[in-house]
């Protein structure tokens, strides 16, 4: 989940929301980071999910599954508002989950 955040925010940094969305390559490529957050928030066990509240996983989830199975319905700048807003507030509960001994990487 860091590494696909990270590859957002270094795809998108130097971008504003109109460059972003005249390049629909790099939407579709941010738009398949977050399926790959969403599916790795799907893939996290509950008692680990619960370590950390603070993190929206049941909207990382249902993001997920909109851009991958209603992908017409994503509007991009719903995808540029949540890289550019969303995405910065997960990384440090990101980490401190993983300084927990019992959780593998």
């Amino acid at each position: 989940m860091l590494v696909a955040i990270e590859t957002i925010q270094q795809r998108i940094q130097s971008l504003d929301s109109q460059a972003f969305e005249d390049h629909p390559i790099l939407v579709e490529s941010v738009i398949y980071q977050l399926i790959v957050i969403g599916e790795a928030a799907a893939n996290i066990p509950q008692e680990i999910k619960q370590q950390a509240p603070e993190l929206p996983w049941r909207q990382m989830i249902d993001m997920r599954n909109v851009m991958a199975h209603a992908y017409f319905r994503v509007e991009r700048d719903i995808v540029w508002e949540t890289a550019c807003n969303n995405l910065t507030p997960l990384v440090q509960p990101l980490r401190d989950l993983l300084q927990n001994p019992f959780i593998e990487q």
